[in-house]
């Protein structure tokens, strides 16, 4: 049979600082830059879900794209959407949120919570140029 890859994609808003508690603020400020704001800075982030499989007989899905929207929105969008990760994200907490970090967080929250395929990889662009992505690895 074909393994077919299937992507989603949605959109959110969220704030953020890096900042590691365990160094200087001085390091902070030197490595973090701007990001280290300590009023914190936001994003307008674009999160692409990737899940792969064999397309079912009875419908010809790898998974209805409308549940996985569903899934993403409940596990992810409704909980970060307008939040400070550092905050406000229980699945955040104690986690610098970087996009790489954030990126491993959500593939967390979604791997278990599909009911068909396989979560393949996550895509998390920060910025329209700048895009962090994991495969569970």
């Amino acid at each position: 049979m074909s393994i077919v890859h299937v992507t989603r994609r949605a959109h959110f808003n969220a704030a953020h600082r890096l900042h590691n508690p365990e160094q200087s603020d001085e390091w902070n400020r030197a490595v973090f830059g701007k990001c280290n704001n300590p009023n914190w800075h936001g994003h307008n982030y674009e999160l692409e879900v990737t899940v792969s499989g064999e397309p079912s007989p009875e419908t010809g899905y790898v998974i209805d794209l409308a549940e996985l929207k569903t899934i993403m929105n409940r596990q992810v969008i409704d909980i970060c959407d307008h939040a400070n990760l550092n905050l406000d994200v229980p699945f955040m907490q104690g986690i610098l949120p970087s996009t790489e970090n954030f990126a491993v967080a959500i593939w967390h929250r979604l791997v278990d919570a599909l009911p068909s395929g396989k979560l393949t990889s996550i895509r998390l662009f920060e910025t329209p140029r700048n895009y962090v992505e994991y495969r569970g690895e």
